[in-house]
């Protein structure tokens, strides 16, 4: 594959490739194998090989594996375990898996993620980051979400967006998030933007791999292509924080991928507040700090999308104030003295754009996962977010007489 990744002292060094694919059907033997690849000494030390497995995800299996080595502490054993990622069925087609490598690289050498220690032909194995897995309603309390605030202002101003962008004249490969099939209309503006790939792009490449088998599915598809035609018209700008409009974006945070980091592990100029960490970088690329940030909003709410849980005005203030404070703190660049007001209002503008996007996925997903997650009942809970925007946003929510849906309400409480 030609991966490489930096290590802390900026040398770039190859990325070790094994020639093994993960098995769920025999997981134990299976993931012991991977392991040994990158934990030789495991195989022949005294003890017991433990392989937790983490239920958070919906797309990928996740594993803890740990060797017990008798006489070492529950945090020493923890400091050498390994995580294993193997990739859901057909995941290829909404992730670019080249380019997760590449994010997860960069991450690491800016101290933002645990070292990659492998690729395997179906997954990635990393080092374990010690700390506790969010929940959804730890996002919404206040320590949480201002750590996650100013990890985030670092994310953004810290990993520059050259490092995953690709060369124009790979630009024609479907793969990676902005090519089209043959056949397939050029959406002009759109694919236009540069850099690439960017969140557009991922959300045009997601669009082209929709199913059209039926008159159905072909209708949904073309209203869809429409809807973000018009979305990318509408809120595409360069008014945020970053380069050209755009920042290094996570585009994940859910509470699963949040890690809150021990006492130990968290000092800095910050004192005692808490500390987090972020994890999985699948979907990373870049994106307006807008989107990253409304995206991360929706995430309160969990996947039952309990709208009653999101961030009201006053609270999403209060973040993107830290958010702005971190990232001048991280950054070369001084902020404009409006930012503040400019960012409150983009976030409001992209509130409708996390449901499009994980509508989408999820309707992909119906097709090829074989998790067992309805993610057909879950595409029309996220798109019904993206509609509910646009009916709030042009008026016709009001001028046909119809109660604001709970997320708008929420939404618009001080």
């Amino acid at each position: 594959m030609g991966t490489s990744t930096n290590s802390s002292n900026g040398h770039v060094s190859p990325l070790q490739n094994i020639d093994l694919a993960f098995d769920n059907i025999s997981l134990e033997d299976s993931a012991r194998s991977l392991a040994y690849r990158v934990q030789p000494k495991w195989r022949d030390a005294p003890g017991d090989i433990v392989i937790t497995k983490f239920t958070d995800g919906i797309t990928n299996t996740l594993l803890k594996i740990s060797k017990h080595t008798p006489g070492l502490t529950e945090a020493e054993i923890d400091t050498e375990s390994v995580l294993l990622r193997a990739y859901g069925n057909h995941t290829e087609i909404i992730i670019d898996r080249d380019r997760e490598a590449r994010s997860h690289g960069l991450c690491a050498e800016r101290g933002l993620a645990p070292p990659l220690l492998a690729r395997f032909r179906n997954g990635l194995l990393y080092k374990f980051i010690i700390g506790q897995v969010c929940t959804p309603p730890d996002l919404v309390s206040e320590p949480v979400w201002r750590a996650v605030a100013r990890r985030l202002g670092e994310w953004h101003a810290r990993l520059p967006i050259a490092a995953v962008v690709e060369d124009k004249k790979d630009v024609s490969n479907g793969v990676n998030g902005h090519g089209l099939k043959e056949g397939e209309p050029d959406c002009s503006e759109l694919a236009s933007r540069q850099p690439v790939p960017n969140m557009w792009s991922v959300m045009q490449k997601w669009v082209h791999a929709l199913p059209s088998n039926t008159p159905k599915q072909e209708a949904r598809k073309q209203l869809l292509q429409k809807e973000l035609d018009r979305s990318f018209k509408d809120l595409d700008n360069e008014r945020g924080p970053g380069s050209s409009g755009f920042v290094f974006g996570h585009c994940d945070l859910l509470s699963a991928n949040v890690i809150m980091l021990p006492k130990d592990h968290a000092c800095s100029a910050e004192g005692d507040s808490l500390k987090v960490s972020f994890i999985d970088y699948e979907y990373a690329t870049p994106c307006p700090a807008a989107f990253d940030i409304a995206n991360h909003f929706a995430e309160w709410g969990g996947y039952d999308c309990d709208y009653n849980m999101l961030p009201t005005k006053s609270v999403r203030r209060q973040f993107l104030k830290d958010y702005l404070d971190s990232f001048a703190a991280h950054s070369d660049r001084p902020l404009p003295d409006d930012m503040l007001d400019t960012l409150y209002q983009e976030v409001d503008r992209y509130r409708g754009m996390p449901g499009f996007y994980w509508g989408v996925w999820a309707l992909i997903q119906a097709t090829i996962s074989e998790i067992d997650f309805d993610y057909a009942s879950y595409a029309e809970v996220r798109l019904g977010e993206y509609y509910a925007w646009r009916a709030e946003e042009n008026g016709s929510r009001m001028q046909n007489n119809l109660q604001m849906p709970l997320r708008e309400r929420r939404w618009a409480t001080e």
